[in-house]
């Protein structure tokens, strides 16, 4: 206890480690595998990238699942919080290459299995960082049986869904257009592509007809024209009807390309003639497979011009080559016209280079076979989407998906389980054949690699050991819940619901919550490069990880949010607060000699209207706190219990029971009254532990608790402690103090100043009465018929001061005045600046939305004045 006097705060760096490493060594957080997944409660972590660390989406949705998982254990549920990283393919080997470059060294001088062999000891390295870090927020993660994307066992697993995939017919070979990221040298799938406005210049190209007369094409890409195979215009328009069946000569290269006539060109755009290019372009591919047209390749893998466009053109990169087309087209008089063009731009979100468009012999998995069960699953509510709104989003895009690119041009992550003999042709997918079925010869094994979402999306049941049905498989899956980030959705959780259908009969979770996206404070998205990211780290050194987990979740919601500090800062007061008052109480404990209350536990007796008042208010929070969790209102959860704490049981309830551990109370009283005040405390740390897990865990001992309390149970509301009217009672004398206070800082009185002043209002019992004279800071006199010289307007009626010494009764009115005055300038000049159009049209949408928000603010701050 006397440590405990020592210290004024809660000192988070001194106590987070220890506390962690005492939840490791308990074996609470890796339970036995028993019992069935209804019996027990579990959810796969999205696994973060082992190239990666903490950042603030990790951050928010560890503190998230780090609630539902502590919240459930501590309701007596075996918790299984599914841990692991995943091998990203693309980032993993981009860093390993960065690193060999700077020895001087290509991954093609060093050869697959060398190079493989250092992204193994790169990931042995640097792999396990994030999982590090994890535990200094506090996540109570399965550590001891954390998996990896590329372990032997997952790898096996991948290896069979391929093969059975294969077998089913939905996994095929084929040339077909796709996202071809020259950064990265792969193929990418459509989700990873990312669309970014720019403005390019649109040329008017002129093509000549053969027998007479010309066309005009419109394009941003004139270096694609190299690869024309024909000039498009919409069959129901009566322009060009006439041209269709003609031919075009394709300037510079003088190709004889047919005029067709489809129904995707738009009649609007440009002139209406359009240059098909099967081989650059994903829709003129498509115009191509309709029309049997050639496909001719002008631009290689490497971002750079082939010879099939011409001696004059190969070898340039894309840019250089545009700027040689139209000079020659110039030279030629081809152009008719320039104008600037915005538009979307494909970008690669992996390596961030523009996205070319190319033909290319990939491996790609049919999807709507494997949709079908999935969008049943969302329809049917067996599978719950929180929001609402991300439901519709998830039923279009499966409801209209598209065949996936699942190969990709990389030596780092499952290699595909397919082989070629080169004596007779064969090709086999097996998950590893011997010799070729058809031969006898060698088989060869295809250089390719899986894209790393495939692998992804069997985590949450190949984590738990399938294809065995291991006991974990049995007890926690499906698992209960899967919380995301919407940018994702698709990437990511749809195809999980679909392969976990497909491979185990059930999808994978039973609900799945869309968090929020924490932006930079300005509004704009939280990033390295733009010097606008946050580590969490960081946060965590200066607050506190219990700072920074309130913070998070006080500040989440199911919408965007800007990053506020002042949330984290609220959230280590808090830590602060409870530590306080428990240490508070633990003193008087310990003063008074009745330190047997600790071990004993007896259960509260209320003598008084506010111990009745508090335990009520205690039973409202538990009630509010549960329900809020189940419902994923975490911001509401989190600021509940801060109202709870700092507000009810600190602010008021200590304050109005403190008179009543002094000498002057019988030792009885005192007895009865700590006991109380333990009971609450005890019961509050239980109920904030899912949030502030460290300092909850750190006073739960010293308050008499047993054990751990992650280990502890989760304390249940106890109805017949509810209060309606002592609740009204002490609520009426929590008002009619706060007004009061607020009356005096408004005259200027000093905190020590008593102020004479009568009562005239109904519903004060003796008791309040003395509460209000004490934290208010008056003498009550009902005898006193002097006239006031001012009425403070309370619940029930008026406080009438009587006396007029030490205060200034017309510093409140010129407060208001300068106040009132300060806020009309601050609402002209917003309103100036929301009524400049030039404003509103160039500045930054969160600038204006903000400066919205806050003439609302101000607005509303002037009425109540």
């Amino acid at each position: 206890m006397s440590d405990l006097q020592e210290r004024s705060r809660f000192e988070p760096a001194e106590v987070e480690s220890r506390i962690s490493e005492r939840w490791l060594k308990s074996g609470l957080f890796s339970p036995k595998a028993e019992g069935a997944a209804a019996e027990n409660y579990s959810i796969a972590i999205p696994p973060p990238n082992v190239t990666g660390s903490l950042h603030m989406g990790h951050a928010l949705n560890g503190s998230i699942q780090d609630v539902l998982i502590r919240y459930q254990r501590m309701r007596g549920l075996r918790t299984r919080w599914i841990l692991g990283t995943d091998h990203a393919g693309i980032a993993t080997q981009a860093k390993v290459e960065q690193a060999l470059l700077k020895e001087g060294v290509s991954r093609q001088e060093l050869g697959r299995e060398a190079f493989l062999e250092r992204v193994w000891r790169w990931r042995e390295h640097y792999g396990h960082t994030i999982i590090e870090q994890f535990k200094r927020l506090g996540a109570s993660c399965d550590y001891e049986h954390e998996r990896f994307t590329l372990d032997e066992g997952y790898h096996h697993a991948v290896l069979a869904v391929f093969v059975a995939l294969h077998e089913k017919g939905y996994i095929y070979r084929d040339r077909y257009i796709v996202n071809w990221d020259p950064g990265t040298r792969s193929a990418i799938s459509d989700l990873e592509v990312e669309e970014r406005e720019q403005t390019d210049t649109l040329y008017s190209i002129v093509y000549d007809l053969v027998g007479g007369g010309t066309l005009t094409i419109a394009t941003v890409r004139p270096e694609t024209m190299l690869a024309d195979t024909a000039v498009a215009v919409n069959p129901n328009d009566e322009r060009y009807t006439e041209l269709v069946g003609r031919t075009a000569v394709l300037p510079l290269v003088g190709r004889h390309i047919p005029v067709i006539a489809d129904d995707y060109v738009k009649m609007d755009f440009a002139t209406g003639q359009l240059k098909v290019t099967p081989a650059h372009d994903p829709n003129d591919f498509e115009i191509g497979v309709r029309h049997d047209l050639e496909q001719i390749s002008v631009i290689g893998e490497d971002g750079r011009m082939t010879v099939e466009a011409g001696e004059q053109f190969a070898g340039l990169t894309v840019l250089e080559a545009r700027e040689v087309v139209v000079a020659a087209l110039e030279r030629e008089g081809r152009i008719s016209a320039r104008e600037p063009y915005s538009h979307s731009v494909p970008y690669s979100h992996r390596s961030g280079e523009r996205i070319e468009p190319l033909i290319s012999l990939q491996w790609f998995m049919r999807m709507d076979e494997l949709a079908k069960p999935a969008i049943e699953a969302v329809k049917s509510s067996r599978v719950h989407i929180v929001p609402e709104n991300h439901r519709g989003v998830y039923l279009e895009w499966m409801q209209n998906i598209r065949p996936w690119c699942i190969s990709r041009q990389l030596w780092w992550g499952h290699r595909l389980p397919v082989y070629y003999c080169d004596r007779c042709g064969e090709t086999c997918v097996a998950l590893q054949p011997s010799r070729c079925g058809g031969c006898g010869g060698e088989m060869r094994q295809d250089e390719d690699v899986l894209d790393t979402w495939f692998s992804s999306a069997l985590w949450p049941f190949v984590t738990l050991g399938w294809p065995e049905q291991t006991a974990e498989f049995k007890a926690f899956y499906p698992t209960n819940v899967l919380s995301t980030a919407r940018d994702i959705l698709f990437l990511w959780v749809a195809r999980m619901i679909m392969m976990g259908i497909e491979f185990t009969g059930e999808a994978p979770f039973k609900e799945v919550y869309i968090h929020s996206v924490i932006q930079a404070p300005d509004g704009r998205r939280m990033s390295k490069s733009l010097g606008t990211g946050i580590d969490p780290l960081d946060e965590i050194a200066a607050h506190g990880a219990d700072a920074v987990r309130f913070g998070l979740l006080a500040m989440s919601s199911t919408q965007d949010v800007r990053y506020s500090p002042e949330k984290i800062k609220q959230g280590q007061a808090l830590a602060n607060k409870l530590f306080n008052a428990a240490r508070f109480v633990l003193v008087r404990v310990s003063e008074v000699g009745m330190s047997q209350l600790l071990s004993e536990r007896p259960a509260p007796s209320p003598r008084t209207v506010e111990d009745r008042w508090i335990l009520a208010r205690l039973t409202r929070i538990q009630q509010q706190t549960a329900a809020r969790i189940e419902a994923y209102d975490f911001s509401h959860a989190a600021l509940g219990l801060y109202d709870f704490v700092y507000g009810e049981l600190c602010d008021w309830y200590l304050e109005l029971v403190k008179h009543r551990l002094g000498d002057e109370a019988s030792t009885e009283d005192r007895r009865l009254l700590l006991a109380t005040l333990l009971h609450v405390l005890r019961v509050t740390v239980a109920l904030a532990h899912p949030v502030i897990p460290f300092v909850t865990e750190e006073l739960w001992p010293l308050l008499g608790g047993e054990g751990l309390l992650a280990g502890a149970s989760y304390p249940e509301a106890d109805e017949s402690l509810l209060d309606e009217t002592a609740e009204s009672q002490v609520g009426r004398v929590i008002e009619a103090i706060t007004r009061v206070r607020g009356w005096r800082d408004s005259v200027g009185a000093r905190a020590a100043l008593i102020v004479r002043a009568r009562l005239n209002a109904d519903g004060y019992d003796k008791s309040m009465t003395a509460a209000l004279v004490r934290l208010a800071r008056l003498e009550l006199n009902s005898s006193n018929r002097e006239q006031p010289v001012a009425q403070v307007a309370v619940p029930g009626g008026v406080v009438e001061v009587t006396s007029d010494e030490g205060l200034d009764l017309d510093a409140a009115q010129r407060r208001r005045g300068h106040a009132r005055e300060k806020l009309q300038q601050e609402i002209a000049r917003v309103q100036g600046k929301l009524s400049n159009q030039g404003f509103v049209e160039k500045a930054p949408a969160a600038v204006v939305s903000s400066e919205r928000e806050k003439l609302e603010r101000l607005q509303a701050e002037l009425g109540a004045l």
